[in-house]
């Protein structure tokens, strides 16, 4: 097994300037989702901007201040789509995952189509638009008195309003298809099987369980499944290529890009995170015992 080299940089990615241009293969992410609840505080810290619009509304109740909040929202997550496209090889590959939010803002209950608004920040950076997948989430079904799914007026038409159980794993290309040399060692030895195949190559992706094995901490940051980042990274990268992710979180893209004999980079602004990531990652028993897989982890001085 050739050696791999992971790095973890504590920082904000809407810069990353340790990456240079066209040296990474593969984007694997789950960003913060605009305008939902729990990730507010996040995007004010982001852009203090956010923060102001916020209480503005509180004064105000103006319709137009709900769309600034939520272009700003996603303006921010486009510095970091931005930078994807700077280091991104030609014909490399980003794949994003995220969910549209549900929310009632200003007295009226809306849905804000994160997948949309985010599929316009990217072609217009200059990212070609592939065919996406719908990952279904039985567990994010909310209860109707703890059966089944159903939000709305009960039995009664016309309010009631469909759940969101899907969320969209969004797939970009830069530039023209990635080229190989003939007979390349490294992309027949990453060959899937049929099965494989069969199973990742379709746009719906029933993935169930996960969620309920995941401890409180990667709910709160909603990490995705392991299974997610292993199809993904096995389907658009080769061994040996450089997988980024610019929303680390728990440490999941780390970790399977590691057992899959890619290289990564990871960055996380949040360095409470760290002892979950080293857990995950494993961390310990990489950087010291280990020699196939070398993991160090670089503190950004701001």
């Amino acid at each position: 097994m050739p050696a791999t080299e992971h790095k973890i940089i504590l920082g904000n990615s809407q810069k990353m300037p340790e990456l240079a241009d066209t040296s990474i293969h593969l984007m694997v992410t789950s960003p913060p989702y605009p305008m939902i609840q729990m990730w507010d505080t996040l995007f004010a810290e982001m852009d203090p901007r956010i923060a102001e619009l916020w209480q503005a509304l509180q004064a105000d109740c103006r319709e137009e201040t709900v769309t600034k909040i939520y272009e700003a929202m996603h303006e921010n997550l486009a510095k970091v789509w931005q930078e994807a496209h700077r280091v991104l090889v030609d014909g490399g590959i980003a794949c994003i995952n995220i969910g549209d939010a549900t929310r009632t803002v200003n007295g009226k209950f809306r849905v804000f189509a994160n997948h949309s608004r985010t599929i316009e920040h990217c072609e217009k950076i200059g990212f070609t638009t592939l065919p996406y997948i719908l990952w279904k989430k039985p567990t994010t079904k909310p209860k109707y008195k703890g059966k089944g799914a159903f939000l709305g007026s009960g039995f009664l038409p016309p309010n009631a309003y469909v759940t969101l159980d899907c969320e969209f794993i969004l797939i970009f290309r830069k530039g023209k298809l990635r080229q190989f040399p003939r007979r390349d060692p490294c992309r027949y030895e990453s060959a899937f099987t049929k099965k494989e195949r069969d199973a990742w190559f379709t746009q719906i992706w029933d993935i169930t369980g996960t969620r309920q094995t995941e401890s409180q901490s990667e709910r709160r940051i909603a990490a995705f499944p392991e299974e997610i980042a292993n199809r993904l990274i096995r389907m658009f990268s080769v061994k040996g290529d450089m997988v980024l992710d610019p929303f680390l979180g728990s440490g999941t893209t780390t970790k399977i890009a590691m057992h899959a004999e890619r290289n990564s980079v990871g960055y996380e602004a949040d360095e409470n995170l760290l002892p979950l990531i080293k857990t995950k990652t494993g961390f310990e028993l990489t950087a010291e015992t280990n020699a196939v897989r070398r993991l160090s982890i670089i503190k950004r001085e701001n």
